[in-house]
């Protein structure tokens, strides 16, 4: 692993809804404009094809999975006719009463679902019947690819308040990681909460898109997973209204270097070059500290 090489990462966002086959026409589109602007691979946003439960939609009771079959068959062929890898969020059945996984599919320039991520840390109680763990089941393991000569991993949402996450990725020699969300949908009483919570005389002291939670710790976790682990981020967002914040890119220094609109539907095309002479102050230290030596330099033992 560590192989220099450059792709371009198109980072798409759109209102995710519970509308299946809406769903698919935006992400259909947008393969095609990601093509066009030269892309190896399109990243979407948690659930972007099946839509997120508890927030686009209030539970799986119902669900069409027939429907959400039809439409990753749909995607797939489109990747491959357009000869782009995809990387999509969606929800993936489990057999019996088992909730499902909150899942990303990995889908290669032939069409092929090649990997998936399930989204280990889903919020919630620890019986299971609030946030995530009140319609998903929780995965187990990472998830590693190549694409060309880049190590790739993928991470979604609530993955972000583990560091530990980034670490495991950065041991196994991850270099790009796809990090899909869905912090969207917030109501006014939903804004208006979290402002009441945070202290609305901060506000002026954190600049965010939106002042909530995630407006404020999202983005800059992002920053600091890339800059503290020498990793590339694609970060996509849903932008159903209000969206906390729009998509974004990192890159391995920790500097973000592409940004779209809150609220607006749009593609983010980013130049991951692994040959990039970029800043990287924990160089010298980062293997020693991920083997549990927690010093710089000859500690003196006092």
């Amino acid at each position: 692993m560590g192989a220099m090489a450059a792709l371009t990462v198109a980072t798409c966002q759109f209102p995710v809804s519970a509308d299946i086959d809406a769903n698919l026409r935006h992400i259909l589109r947008q393969l095609g404009t990601a093509r066009q602007g030269g892309a190896d691979v399109a990243h979407f946003p948690e659930g972007a094809l099946s839509g997120y439960a508890g927030t686009d939609f209030p539970t799986f009771a119902g669900f069409d999975w027939q429907r959400l079959d039809e439409a990753a068959v749909k995607l797939a062929e489109r990747a491959r006719r357009l000869g782009i890898w995809v990387v999509v969020g969606s929800a993936h059945r489990l057999p019996g009463i088992r909730k499902p996984y909150n899942s990303l599919y990995v889908i290669d320039a032939d069409g092929h679902v090649v990997e998936r991520y399930d989204k280990r840390f889903c919020s919630g109680d620890a019986a299971g019947r609030s946030g995530d763990l009140a319609h998903y089941s929780p995965g187990s393991r990472c998830t590693v690819w190549q694409l060309g000569e880049i190590w790739c991993g993928a991470l979604i949402c609530y993955d972000y308040r583990f560091p530990e996450l980034y670490r495991e990725y950065k041991q196994r020699g991850v270099q790009l990681i796809f990090h899909s969300f869905h912090a969207a949908r917030a109501s006014a009483e939903r804004l208006a909460e979290s402002r009441a919570a945070i202290g609305p005389e901060y506000e002026r002291l954190n600049a965010a898109a939106t002042f909530t939670y995630p407006g404020i710790t999202m983005p800059a976790a992002m920053t600091t997973a890339a800059a503290c682990n020498h990793m590339w981020i694609s970060c996509p967002n849903s932008s159903a209204a209000q969206s906390c914040w729009p998509a974004f890119f990192v890159r391995a220094d920790g500097v973000t270097v592409g940004r779209l609109r809150r609220n607006v539907t749009g593609v983010l095309l980013s130049r991951v070059d692994t040959g990039q002479e970029l800043y990287d102050s924990t160089a010298a230290w980062r293997d020693r500290a991920m083997a549990g030596i927690l010093h710089s330099g000859a500690a003196t033992g006092e």
